[in-house]
């Protein structure tokens, strides 16, 4: 098995302001590896828009982005309402060369996802070579635990939870870590948790292909760290870009 897991931990790709006009394009170049990464010129992309509640106006600016910019052949799989059959369902994902997943509500995609048997043809996906992608949500999704602001959602005031994912990756997942908030609970968090946390800024993304990963940007400034605790000292790694690590590296409680 090949995997090819690209994560990303934030960044706009032309949503409206609620004030009018969009928000700036920010991961392009790490939306252009994702394509590269299938060796198609106009790939297929399936977007799942479960975590945004399979939001429309979502759907159709993924479509703008990876469509029209980018040159892609999209399509999204709305999944809150879906009565599509399992068969269909695995026909249609096995069908894409990139499955790229929304930012949203963390706990309730994953809910969702079982519930349609989702998580287990991604799993299949994954065995097949196919590039699974995403942005915040949808980079939390593929790794053991997210740190997550699901709860957020419905009270502002709401506490980060750590969010079970689908497990490819044996990693915590924190995405935003530009948030001084995020960094100081995601702390706090890891004393309780197994493993380390790659920790991601907007505009960054952690690369994965086969047991080689790599921290990735489209943006200068932005970072990606390696957090975890050990003997009670916190360790906090600012991980070199582009360079390849080797994953078990990636996973070890120890400064690479």
């Amino acid at each position: 098995m090949v995997q090819r897991i690209v994560a990303i931990g934030g960044g706009e790709i032309g949503r409206p302001k609620k004030e009018g006009g969009r928000y700036p394009i920010e991961t392009t170049s790490i939306d252009k590896e994702i394509i590269k990464l299938t060796g198609k010129k106009h790939p297929k992309v399936l977007f799942l828009p479960t975590a945004s509640g399979d939001s429309k106006g979502y759907i159709k600016v993924v479509e703008e982005h990876f469509g029209k910019r980018l040159g892609c052949k999209v399509s999204a799989l709305p999944l809150i309402h879906n009565k599509l059959s399992r068969a269909k369902l695995e026909k249609i994902v096995l069908a894409a060369d990139i499955v790229y997943v929304g930012g949203g509500n963390t706990f309730r995609m994953i809910r969702a996802w079982k519930k349609a048997g989702i998580d287990k043809i991604l799993a299949k996906a994954r065995e097949k070579g196919i590039v699974l992608s995403g942005l915040s949500a949808g980079a939390l999704c593929w790794c053991r635990y997210g740190h997550s602001d699901s709860r957020k959602f419905k009270n502002p005031e709401a506490d980060y939870i750590r969010v079970s994912g689908l497990g490819f990756l044996k990693i915590t997942s924190c995405p935003h870590f530009d948030s001084e908030e995020r960094a100081e609970n995601l702390k706090e968090m890891m004393k309780k948790t197994p493993g380390v946390a790659i920790a991601l800024e907007n505009c960054s993304a952690l690369e994965v292909i086969g047991e080689k990963a790599r921290i990735i940007t489209s943006k200068k400034s932005s970072s990606g760290h390696k957090i975890f605790w050990s003997k009670g000292k916190f360790f906090k790694q600012k991980l070199e870009k582009n360079k390849w690590f080797e994953l078990s590296e990636l996973l070890s409680k120890k400064k690479i």
